[in-house]
C-alpha cells in the first residue's frame, strides 16, 4: 500500500515538473476558437502566416526599404517616432513584422537563429520588396539582424541595431570584454543569460518561477536602463500612443 501512494506522488510529482518545464499550446489566430485575424497576412511555403504591417512612402517608390524586427514582449506594432517629414523627404518604407509566435503570425516550433532570416527573406520576397533592403532589430529582434548578417547577407542594402542583446559567449570577441559587460548586468538578469545560455530547456521554467527573480524586463523593472533611457521613457509614458507596446 506504502508502495503504491510513494508511486502516485512521484508520478504527480514527474507530471508537474513536467508542466512546469513545457511552455502551454500557442493559441493560433485564424482557426476556430482562436484570436481573430485583424492585419494582412502573407502565407509562407511552409504554410505559416506572417503578419505584417506597412508605413511611410509607397513601397513602389521608395528610396529605402526598411524591413523592423521588433523586440520583447512586443509586435508589429511597435512604436517607432520618425518625423513624417523626414520619411517622404528621403523616401522610406517600413515593414513591420509580427515574428513567429508572436502578435498575428503563426508559431514556429522549429524556430532557429537561422529560420528567422529566412522568414524576413521569404517576407521580402512575397511582397516584392526588391532584392536588397535594410533590416533593423529593436533589442531582442537584434538575433534576426545577426541571423541576416550570416545567412543573407547578399540581400541586405544594410543593417541596424537598436539597443541590441548581446551574446555573451560570442568566440570572436575576447572572452574578458563580455564577462565585464556581463558583470555590469543585475544579477538576476545575469543568471537569466548563463540559463539560456547552458541550460535552454529550463528558459521556460525559469521565466515564469516565482522562487527567484529572473528578468528585470518582466518584471518592468528598469534596471537596464540608462539615465536617458528612463527620461525618454517617462515622456512617452506621460503621452503614449494608441496600443504603445515597450520592446
Amino acid at each position: 500500500m506504502m508502495f503504491s501512494v510513494m508511486v502516485a506522488i512521484l508520478v504527480c510529482l514527474i507530471g508537474y515538473i513536467y508542466r512546469s518545464f513545457k511552455p502551454p499550446p500557442p493559441r493560433i489566430c485564424g482557426v476556430p476558437n482562436g484570436p481573430l485575424v485583424t492585419s494582412p497576412r502573407i502565407k509562407l511555403d511552409d504554410g505559416r502566416y506572417l503578419a505584417y504591417r506597412e508605413s511611410g512612402v509607397d513601397r513602389a517608390n521608395a528610396n529605402y526599404k526598411i524591413i523592423v524586427v521588433h523586440g520583447f514582449n512586443s509586435s508589429k506594432d511597435v512604436e517607432f517616432p520618425i518625423p513624417k517629414d523626414l520619411i517622404e523627404e528621403l523616401g522610406i518604407y517600413f515593414l513591420f513584422y509580427d515574428r513567429a509566435g508572436y502578435g498575428e503570425s503563426d508559431p514556429h516550433p522549429s524556430r532557429t537563429v537561422k529560420s528567422e532570416a529566412y522568414d524576413i527573406q521569404e517576407l521580402a520576397d512575397k511582397l516584392e520588396i526588391g532584392p536588397k533592403f535594410y533590416v533593423l532589430g529593436i533589442s531582442l529582434g537584434a538575433y534576426s539582424v545577426y541571423s541576416c548578417l550570416k545567412y543573407i547577407p547578399h540581400r541586405l542594402a544594410g543593417a541596424v541595431l537598436v539597443v541590441p542583446f548581446v551574446n555573451y559567449w560570442w568566440t570572436k570577441v575576447p572572452q574578458d570584454k563580455l564577462s565585464k559587460a556581463l558583470e555590469l548586468m543585475p544579477k538576476k538578469d545575469q543568471w537569466t543569460f548563463r540559463v539560456a545560455h547552458y541550460v535552454p530547456w529550463l528558459l521556460y521554467w525559469w521565466l515564469t518561477q516565482k522562487l527567484f527573480p529572473s528578468s528585470s524586463m518582466i518584471t518592468g523593472n528598469n534596471a537596464l536602463c540608462s539615465d536617458k533611457d528612463l527620461v525618454i521613457i517617462k515622456k512617452k509614458m506621460e503621452n503614449p500612443s494608441p496600443g504603445m507596446v515597450m520592446s
